[in-house]
């Protein structure tokens, strides 16, 4: 994902989890944690400074 996809999508979770005016629906929510799960856990880890 791009940085640009996984911002939206943190946006969109975070609408669908605390917007009292937002249905819940937990399948885009579980939906929505799992692409961003593995856009992180893909990520080539930062250089250690030092």
């Amino acid at each position: 994902m791009t940085e640009t996809e996984v911002e939206k999508a943190q946006a969109e979770l975070d609408r669908l989890l605390n917007d009292p005016d937002v249905r819940m629906d937990p399948a885009r929510v579980w939906a929505l944690a799992g692409r961003l799960s593995s856009a992180t856990t893909t990520k080539a880890p930062s250089p250690a400074a030092g």
